[in-house]
């Protein structure tokens, strides 16, 4: 199990919970990497962690975030940002152990991914779809992750749909990480092993749209 991989599948956990917080507080996401998110709760069969975000460059500023939250001062960590990851995390832990509604959940994706054929990747159609899924699954659970931000953007239908469908990418990408060997104490004990190995996949980045 690469401590890449688990990297790759780290970083889509924040970028998930860092999407949520944009549209939170600011009712606005950056739309490249919404994209690239849900893509990712959509690809059920993929060749490697990579493929399953389209590619290293789909994961750059989840990349970014985990360095920030990591790695970073006081001042780049955003406790928001931490507070929804560990919710995801603990969200799969409960999930893994439902397999009437690990298969509930699959079928719902099914049905999200031949949408994608007649709509766009996050056409309101595919994200509503999405974010009811959610609502019918993981929010019946006895945990709920809270989302902090603005009252006049939590209250606004679309920007909720977003949400849902966020929290599920990135509950995915947690499936991904435990499936990788990820473990909620590494995120304290292993660190500096993460941080390191995200700055090399973006230095890795770099390079490569410097050659380009």
């Amino acid at each position: 199990m690469s401590i890449e991989n688990r990297t790759l599948a780290l970083a889509g956990m924040f970028q998930s919970a860092d999407l949520v917080r944009q549209i939170a507080r600011q009712g606005l996401l950056d739309q490249a990497q919404f994209e690239a998110t849900i893509q990712s709760l959509l690809k059920i069969d993929a060749d490697s962690v990579e493929d399953v975000y389209g590619g290293l460059s789909g994961l750059k500023a989840g990349l970014q975030v985990l360095c920030g939250q990591l790695g970073g001062g006081r001042t780049q960590r955003n406790m928001e940002v931490m507070h929804y990851l560990l919710g995801m995390a603990f969200l799969e832990r409960k999930l893994t152990k439902r397999e009437d509604m690990q298969a509930n959940m699959r079928t719902g994706i099914e049905s999200a991914i031949a949408q994608t054929e007649m709509y766009a990747l996050t056409h309101p159609n595919v994200i509503t779809h999405l974010a009811n899924l959610y609502s019918r699954t993981l929010s019946t659970l006895d945990y709920r992750i809270k989302v902090n931000g603005e009252r006049r953007f939590l209250e606004n239908q679309n920007n909720a749909d977003k949400i849902r469908a966020l929290l599920l990418a990135g509950i995915r990408s947690a499936v991904l990480w435990r499936q990788k060997g990820g473990k909620r104490l590494q995120l304290i004990f292993s660190r500096g092993k993460f941080l390191r190995t995200a700055q090399q996949l973006l230095e890795r980045l770099g390079n490569s749209a410097n050659s380009s």
